[in-house]
């Protein structure tokens, strides 16, 4: 699979204890040589099926990223990063049900010998969600959509303009 040049992405371990079958990517967004945004995506497979799950695969991701202090502590920000999920799904047409998640945005403060600016906002994404056709490749675009999203560049074929 090809995603955009600003993302990495390179198969990591995955959990061995929720499913008897997954398999999990790792992915990277990298903007002028700087890490902006990391995610992970879990496929898992039970051919018994999960009544939770309301399918027999599950897709489980958490995607984070470093922000603005101002942008972190909008009040909108969490409705906006789930619809940065549902829109992407929608938009690869990756079918699902059974969607779930949080959005949970921190302002972080550092005080004496912690290294690192003094100030860190971030935004997490977890969620999951049943597959409800096989086509495994328009979850994992979207997901890759999400990243992106979430790292802040602008869609594809779309140029940001610089200040």
């Amino acid at each position: 699979m090809t995603a955009r040049p600003e993302i990495t992405l390179e198969e990591v371990p995955a959990p061995q204890r929720l499913a008897p079958y997954a398999h999990a990517l790792g992915g990277t967004v990298l903007r002028h040589g700087d890490e902006v945004a990391t995610g992970r995506l879990i496929l898992l497979h039970d051919p018994a099926g999960h009544e939770a799950w309301d399918g027999t695969m599950r897709f489980v991701t958490y995607v984070t990223a470093e922000l603005e202090a101002e942008l972190a502590a909008d009040p909108l920000l969490p409705g906006v990063g789930w619809s940065w999920l549902t829109d992407a799904l929608d938009g690869h047409h990756a079918a699902y049900t059974a969607i779930g998640g949080t959005v949970t945005q921190t302002l972080s403060t550092r005080f004496g010998d912690l290294a690192g600016p003094p100030a860190a906002a971030d935004l997490e994404i977890r969620a999951s969600w049943t597959p409800t056709d096989d086509d495994i490749q328009a979850h994992v675009h979207a997901w890759c959509a999400l990243l992106a999203s979430t790292a802040g560049l602008p869609p594809p074929g779309v140029t940001a303009l610089r200040a």
